[in-house]
Order: C-alpha cells, then sequence, then structure tokens
C-alpha cells in the first residue's frame, strides 16, 4: 500500500520530464564520465536503495539492491543476487546513462528480478530527485523505478 502514495509524485515527475525532453540527439549525450573531470550531484557519492520497479511494483528480496556513483564515475552495487561494477555518465537536464554492467555470475532463486534491477540501471535516460527519492526514466519518458537514500 506503502507503493500507491509514491504513485502520484512518480507520474507528475513523468509529466514534468516529459514535457521538458526531446528526441535524443548531439546535445543531449552526457557530457561528462570516467575519464572526464569529476562528477557531482546529490546522485553522487550517495547510497541508493531500491524502492520500486516500474511505478509500484516492490521485490521482494533476502537483500535490498542498492548501487552508488563515485565521483569519478564509476558505479558499483549489487542487485539482489550479484554484485555488479561499471560507469556511469551524467549530463544537462538530469541526463544520465550507464555502460553496460559487469555482474558476477551467482546463481539465486531471484534471478529474473535482479536482471530487471541491472536493466532498470542499464535503461535509464533521465533522473530525478525528491528530498530522499530518486526516479529512474526511460528514453521515452516512462518511469522505470525509484531508490531511497541509503546508509
Amino acid at each position: 500500500m506503502k507503493g500507491w502514495r509514491l504513485l502520484p509524485l512518480l507520474a507528475s515527475a513523468a509529466l514534468l520530464l516529459s514535457a521538458c525532453s526531446s528526441s535524443p540527439g548531439p546535445s543531449s549525450t552526457p557530457q561528462r564520465g570516467a575519464n572526464d573531470a569529476s562528477l557531482e550531484g546529490a546522485i553522487v557519492e550517495q547510497r541508493w536503495n531500491l524502492l520500486l520497479v516500474g511505478t509500484d511494483e516492490r521485490l521482494s528480496m533476502p537483500e535490498t539492491p542498492f548501487f552508488e556513483i563515485s565521483k569519478e564515475g564509476k558505479v558499483s552495487g549489487y542487485d539482489g543476487c550479484n554484485r555488479f561494477t561499471g560507469e556511469a555518465t551524467l549530463g544537462e537536464n538530469q541526463r544520465i546513462e550507464f555502460s553496460p554492467l559487469a555482474t558476477t555470475r551467482m546463481a539465486c532463486p531471484q534471478m529474473g528480478d535482479a536482471k530487471r534491477v541491472t536493466d532498470m540501471l542499464e535503461t535509464a535516460y533521465r533522473y530525478l530527485i525528491d528530498h530522499d527519492r530518486l526516479v529512474f526514466f526511460g528514453p521515452d519518458s516512462r518511469v522505470l523505478g525509484g531508490w531511497r537514500e541509503g546508509n
């Protein structure tokens, strides 16, 4: 039921971003990456714990998936089954792009859900931060999922 309280926020954020979005092109390409100047912003150097997949689905996993982006643009985390690493780039207008993520190959009962977590990151196109919540949007402005600040 708690997920439903987040739905109006996600829906309004999606509308806001879709109103400001443009089709992908050369000007919307991320500006900074792991090989350039250090990354800055509220999304960087913060642990983000998975809250929702899509607009309202909570995954039931023994350990909560999370990720963190370093100032150098390195991303690392846990998808609920395996650890992953990669790179992240940030651009103008809350543009974000993750490289294909390298993961460990542990087998677990929640492999499908774990893949949904890494797919969300690899598909992310824009993000929005509201207080302690982070929402990822795809290139079509569809809500991919939500995260909450962790410790």
